[in-house]
């Protein structure tokens, strides 16, 4: 038995100082240009599912429930009837944009941008918090906030002024709240 075990320690020595075959090399090489090839098929595949944000920001809301139909277009709501976007992404809660819209019959009753102030208040609450003047988008144009449909006949046509909200201390204020707002010199 030790001489047998001489014979195969003496053959596994030879193999070792002969070094590998050229087979044996052509095979892993074959082998690893498969497994590349098959982790750059994987990766494909993961980023074809993987949505990816423009811009750094929070998922203010997102659509489509787990097993929807989702397509380009955004996914279907049942109660609006109409494609929605798949996910609501927002900047930072550092401070938020209010978007108000002025009546027509009341523009001209507007103080200049340099002079305006402009106060918050939150329905239900007793809250009322200061806002500052970003821009005003020139252009009058129809109301259709009331239901959001294109084809709504209103004959309220509106100007839109945006105030910025800094940090509203103890108050909650969340995207997309209707609050009133108030505005003079």
């Amino acid at each position: 038995m030790a001489k047998a075990n001489l014979t195969v320690a003496q053959k596994q020595y030879d193999l070792t100082k002969a070094g590998a075959w050229s087979y044996d090399i052509a095979n892993q090489e074959r082998q690893q240009n498969a497994l590349q090839k098959s982790y750059m098929a994987s990766s494909a595949l993961l980023s074809k599912y993987t949505l990816r944000a423009p811009r750094d920001g929070v998922v203010l809301s997102i659509n489509p429930t787990p097993g929807s139909f989702v397509s380009p277009q955004g996914s279907y709501d049942s109660y609006t009837q109409g494609m929605l976007p798949v996910l609501v992404l927002g900047s930072s809660q550092a401070s938020l944009n209010v978007r108000c819209y002025v009546d027509e019959i009341l523009v001209h009753r507007l103080p200049a941008p340099d002079k305006m102030k402009a106060q918050l208040s939150i329905r239900g609450s007793g809250a009322k918090l200061p806002l500052n003047y970003v821009r005003m988008q020139p252009f009058v144009s129809p109301k259709i906030e009331l239901s959001d449909q294109r084809t709504e006949r209103v004959d309220v046509r509106v100007l839109p002024i945006i105030f910025r909200i800094g940090n509203p201390g103890n108050t909650k204020l969340y995207p997309g709240e209707l609050v009133d707002v108030f505005i003079g010199e």
